[in-house]
């Protein structure tokens, strides 16, 4: 079934896709750069100029295109689902980060292969659409690649938007080239957005509202993360049945937060371990300064090192193993809140049964957090002390922890149940029904 025919091209999108062209030859040589100081072989560096590094394999085939970590891990268990439900068809994933291909690449489902998405330039997305070839496309979030989208759209393929989530300052800006953003928008036959504050900046920008439908977090129904058990054994060993909590995906200026409450905390407390997760591994070096800075012992995942009876901070500079620190401790505090950055999921800790704590600034969230705390699951805090108040009061509180963690678990199932719902959404809308 032929993509639908949509707006026509706008003065602005040509030029946009000459200026994209002619910056290639500067643009490619700077990445590829960067790829090799990250140790991405050379023939995977070339996926960025749309070249190949894997066959396509025979049959129907459906391209899911997620910016970096979180979008790509999100879609995982979707695929995976599909996949069972429609055993012809084939998975592409693409993302545009190192740490999103080496997470992929430990979890890709069956008949699922990873690629780095061509750069946005013609040259780049016409040698990877005609080596891949999709049947249909998966835009995730907010990828909106003006001329990744309409050539793909050129080959017959349909589109769709997933988890559709837009910020007002990108709403603002398309909305100032309203034919561009409607050519843009037309291309997809279904625009699912992750809530009603999504699906009204997508009609804002001149989405056709027939296409429109509100959804939710997709990360909501995404399977638990993977927990090694020995590591996790090792780790009970090793704190030998010290209180544990967890303070996650930290950014610059919030683990001063962190480390302050438990300096606060440590002196009541003084066998309480935090387990120190930064949302970057690679700031490992900057955040054990911290530690230091704040007067408090450390041991650091990324050296083989494991907490004592001393370690009062275990840095876990590591990726993939977010999922065995919170199967650890019954306490997580989730970063990127107690700054404007927007959030993380909430739904991975409160799927292990964390009670899960979280700064003001959920804007990417809001409408997982606000029932979440409604119903018991989780707690705001606004500084150290209140982070340092929650923690010792839920650590007194055994009652309180075991129904603050039920409630928790009892949220994250409530939401998995969705998936199907959107699988049969992209099914129809991208023309999917003869592949089951």
């Amino acid at each position: 079934m032929p993509a639908p025919a949509g707006a026509p091209p706008t003065a602005l999108y040509r030029a946009y896709r000459g200026l994209m062209g002619a910056a290639l030859p500067l643009a490619y040589p700077s990445l590829a750069r960067k790829l090799r100081r990250a140790g991405v072989a050379e023939d995977r560096i070339r996926e960025r100029r749309g070249e190949a590094s894997a066959e396509r394999p025979q049959g129907p085939l459906v391209w899911f295109h997620a910016a970096s970590v979180g979008e790509s891990l999100s879609v995982l268990t979707l695929i995976s689902r599909m996949g069972d439900r429609m055993p012809r068809l084939n998975f592409l994933i693409t993302s545009g980060t190192v740490t999103s291909a080496e997470l992929i690449g430990r979890r890709l489902p069956p008949r699922t292969q990873h690629q780095f998405a061509p750069l946005d330039a013609p040259g780049p997305v016409s040698r990877f659409l005609a080596h891949w070839r999709p049947s249909a496309a998966v835009f995730v979030e907010s990828e909106l690649w003006p001329v990744m989208l309409a050539e793909t759209r050129a080959t017959g393929a349909r589109l769709a938007l997933l988890n559709a989530r837009l910020s007002p300052k990108s709403v603002r800006g398309w909305s100032k080239w309203p034919e561009t953003a409607r050519f843009v928008l037309d291309g997809f036959s279904v625009m699912i957005s992750q809530n009603r504050t999504a699906s009204d900046h997508l009609l804002t920008m001149g989405a056709d509202p027939a296409r429109v439908q509100t959804g939710s977090n997709l990360k909501s129904t995404s399977a638990p993360l993977p927990v090694d058990a020995d590591t996790l054994a090792r780790l009970g060993q090793a704190l030998g049945g010290r209180p544990l909590w967890v303070a996650s995906s930290t950014h610059p200026g919030e683990e001063e937060v962190v480390l302050a409450a438990q300096n606060i905390l440590k002196g009541a407390r003084p066998d309480l371990c935090v387990i120190l997760v930064p949302r970057h591994p690679e700031r490992g070096d900057a955040v054990e300064t911290l530690v230091l800075s704040a007067g408090l012992s450390l041991a650091r995942r990324s050296r083989g090192e494991w907490p004592d009876e001393t370690t009062e901070v275990y840095l876990a500079d590591t990726l993939g193993e977010t999922g065995t620190w919170y199967a650890a401790a019954p306490i997580v505090f989730l970063g990127g809140s107690l700054r404007p950055i927007g959030g993380h999921n909430p739904f991975e800790p409160a799927q292990a049964g964390a009670a899960v704590l979280t700064g003001p600034h959920v804007t990417n969230f809001g409408e997982s957090f606000d029932p979440l705390i409604a119903l018991g699951g989780a707690e705001r805090v606004e500084d150290a002390t209140g982070l340092a108040r929650v923690v010792d009061r839920l650590l007194d509180d055994p009652d309180r922890l075991v129904a603050m963690r039920s409630a928790a678990r009892q949220f994250a199932a409530g939401r998995a149940a969705a998936l199907d719902g959107v699988i049969d959404t992209l099914v129809a809308a991208l023309g999917l029904e003869d592949a089951r």
